[in-house]
């Protein structure tokens, strides 16, 4: 039986508990503002608005790097010499970090290199399922786990939703004009998870006590969502009566359990304030 050393990005957003439940190491992104650049999750996640509302643009997001990378695995390894280091990256095709860390494990036959083809809290959802798997099958060789973490990317699924269009804009992900026209119109698109991309496959019109209990219905039922449990994330503003509506409608829908995720300056970036996603294994 080989201890496996689990690692993921700050994009994750993985909360501490599931951090210090199963002992999963943070290897940060990193988040621009101007010519400053700071590790995410060193920063109050508002910096992000209050650097918006300052300048009119959001800041700029980058991946780990190989000296990030190459820094924390021979710390775990000089720690724990006999540990297998495991690193289940945010989604590849969205940033550098999986690459990195590839660069980072030449000549360290320790490392495997994974991709969650995940963000944000579908991230956090797979991890944190291998985690429980790892745990509940101690005698799992790194094939076996290889394996079983091809279930788990298939299975997980995730979408989220801005309030507005303005960070979209802000950083050159939509144009002014459609900016300009979908806030008006209130148009709020649905970003799915598909293979690893972030895309837009709905828009939902109205506010968010119209748009989000019908957002949760549509996505759980689409991909045939375990309720076992389900994985809800936001932005800092989303406010109380919205978790609350949140919840009350994953209740209805037959869910066991729900764990929150506080998205940090990666996801906020993006998103803006007072967006919201949701992540989910689909029923086997």
């Amino acid at each position: 039986m080989q201890k496996i050393v689990l690692v993921a990005e700050s994009g994750s957003d993985l909360m501490p508990h599931w951090r210090e439940k199963y002992g999963i190491h943070i290897v940060p992104m990193y988040v621009t503002f101007g010519e400053e650049t700071k590790d995410d999750g060193s920063f109050p996640v508002e910096d992000v608005c209050n650097y918006y509302n300052r300048t009119g643009k959001a800041p700029k997001t980058s991946g780990s790097n190989p000296e990030d990378f190459i820094s924390l695995f021979d710390e775990i390894h000089a720690n724990d010499p006999d540990a297998h280091i495991l690193y289940l990256a945010y989604s590849a095709v969205t940033t550098c970090a999986y690459q990195s860390a590839v660069i980072a494990a030449q000549g360290r036959d320790y490392v495997t290199c994974l991709d969650t083809k995940q963000v944000s809290v579908g991230q956090s959802a797979a991890v944190v399922r291998m985690a429980r798997l790892i745990e509940a099958h101690p005698e799992w060789n790194i094939e076996q786990i290889k394996e079983a973490f091809s279930e788990v990317v298939a299975e997980t699924n995730m979408c989220f939703i801005p309030s507005n269009l303005d960070y979209l804009r802000a950083g050159g992900r939509v144009s002014n004009a459609a900016a300009i026209a979908g806030n008006i119109l209130g148009l709020k698109p649905c970003i799915e998870i598909v293979d690893g991309y972030l895309k837009a496959t709905k828009k939902y019109r109205g506010n968010y006590n119209k748009v989000l209990p019908k957002l949760i219905q549509e996505f759980v039922e689409k991909n045939n969502l375990d309720r076992e449990e389900i994985w809800l994330c936001n932005t800092v503003q989303f406010s109380k009566e919205m978790k609350a509506l949140v919840e009350d409608t994953v209740k209805a829908l037959g869910f066991k359990s729900y764990h929150w995720t506080d998205c940090g300056g990666v996801i906020t970036t993006h998103g803006g304030p007072n967006a919201f996603g949701i992540a989910g294994y689909s029923a086997k």
